[in-house]
């Protein structure tokens, strides 16, 4: 990637396997071996995480600034030859649906000043919203980011699941999804902690367990255990 004052260019995207057509849109050069790779101002790293280490030991040239987009891994893994660092968004991302990048917090880190402002200046461009941190807070951010985001739809996965057993649509619960998530915007998360572990109700939550199966009961009482414990409640 070259970077000028006003825009982002991306000079060539490597991928071990075929192309899907979606990049045929793009007037840019595709290759399959890392030893075509040319110089450029920064070199992204965005593969699963096992595979950063190997491919940032294969890049054949020196001296230039690689970095990954790993939220759990450290910067000290691309150590070699190139200066490094760590380009790492915040959002979950889905091939079927685009994300607008301006809203999406872009968490950075290098080994010295000059990458590190060469890193801010290319997210700036790219969104409003731009954090320094170092590895051992950006893994707690992942940590975080794994109980918001992938915890959380796990448990609208289930929720679901319990809709479509009695035949409830499932839609009936987006208004109180919308608010729930509102809501956190403006008070603490718990603050805003409501439903029956919340106040105690323990004939309510018996009610519940005897109407779930096995897997979902013993989800939802496990939830109910943490939730009475934080508010100093006897737990179940």
């Amino acid at each position: 990637m070259r970077y000028t004052k006003s825009e982002i260019i991306v000079k060539q995207i490597y991928n071990r396997s075929d192309f899907s057509s979606d990049f045929d849109i793009f007037p840019i050069e595709k290759i399959h071996n890392l030893t075509d790779l040319k110089p450029v101002d920064v070199c992204f790293i965005a593969v699963k995480d096992e595979a950063i280490a190997q491919i940032a030991q294969n890049i054949p040239f020196s001296d230039n600034l690689i970095v990954h987009t790993s939220g759990n891994t450290e910067m000290e893994i691309l150590k070699g030859k190139n200066n490094i660092g760590v380009f790492y968004p915040l959002q979950s991302f889905s091939k079927s649906k685009s994300v607008d990048f301006k809203n999406i917090p872009i968490c950075l880190e290098a080994e010295n000043k000059t990458d590190l402002q060469l890193l801010e200046k290319i997210a700036r461009l790219l969104s409003e919203k731009v954090y320094f941190m170092d590895s051992k807070q950006r893994k707690y951010l992942h940590i975080s980011a794994v109980f918001a985001n992938n915890f959380t739809n796990y448990m609208l996965a289930v929720s679901q699941q319990i809709c479509q057993q009695q035949h409830i649509p499932f839609e009936i619960l987006s208004p109180l999804i919308e608010e729930t998530f509102q809501k956190i915007k403006h008070i603490a998360p718990a603050q805003a902690q409501t439903g029956p572990a919340r106040r105690d109700d323990k004939k309510t939550i018996h009610e519940h367990l005897q109407l779930l199966n096995a897997s979902q009961g013993e989800l939802y009482k496990q939830i109910t255990n943490a939730i009475l414990d934080d508010y100093g409640k006897e737990k179940l």
